[in-house]
């Protein structure tokens, strides 16, 4: 069964103005329009559409949450929570450029990878670093929790900032330098041109 507030990003006592409020935020987030539609977001867009249509209404979502308190009942499981995998991979990035996630937990029921919010127990996904701290590093977190036995792990991933290498003023300057010093040096051919057309004019006036 779909968790329909796993793919707004709410809990299951959210208020309808909270599920307004992620509905507008992640519609315009995943819309194909903006993102060319690439089919990653058009399948996210419409997963957020179904979500709101059936928590929106109070009937339907009465008896959503009734199936989905007796599925999650079934299925929550009394050993502590496990991540068995999470990786991404580029641990080498420049600001701005994107990297691949996975990741594998067990016997746990949320999951969340921080910043990035809910994920399903194990996937893949892309997202985009834009944001490194004050040592070039960028922090993913990954959280895996058993609510059930209210236990919680984590992993995490440090993502490197590659820096864009400037050349130094000074360097650009001295090889400047060096190239208009290298063309002053040059030996002239003027004087060999002048002394050839003395030997074409003295030719001629020999023999005329």
């Amino acid at each position: 069964m779909k968790n329909y507030y796993y793919f707004l990003g709410i809990s299951e006592e959210a208020t309808s103005e909270d599920i307004k409020k992620a509905y507008r935020k992640l519609s315009l987030k995943y819309h194909p329009d903006k993102n060319e539609n690439d089919s990653f977001f058009v399948e996210r867009f419409r997963e957020v559409q179904e979500a709101y249509e059936v928590l929106i209404n109070s009937s339907s979502r009465s008896l959503y949450d009734q199936k989905l308190a007796q599925i999650q009942q079934n299925i929550k499981s009394n050993q502590p929570p496990y991540i068995k995998t999470f990786h991404a991979n580029n641990l080498r990035v420049k600001k701005g450029e994107e990297i691949i996630l996975n990741w594998q937990t067990q016997n746990a029921d949320v999951i969340k990878i921080i910043p990035f919010g809910l994920v399903k127990n194990y996937g893949e996904k892309k997202v985009k670093i834009t944001q490194f701290d004050a040592n070039g590093e960028c922090k993913i977190l990954l959280n895996a929790t058993n609510t059930l036995l209210q236990k919680t792990v984590a992993k995490g991933i440090t993502i490197k900032e590659i820096q864009e290498v400037e050349t130094p003023l000074s360097e650009t300057l001295f090889t400047n330098t060096k190239h208009q010093s290298n063309i002053a040096n040059r030996p002239s051919k003027l004087p060999y041109i002048l002394a050839l057309l003395l030997a074409i004019l003295l030719l001629f006036w020999l023999f005329r």
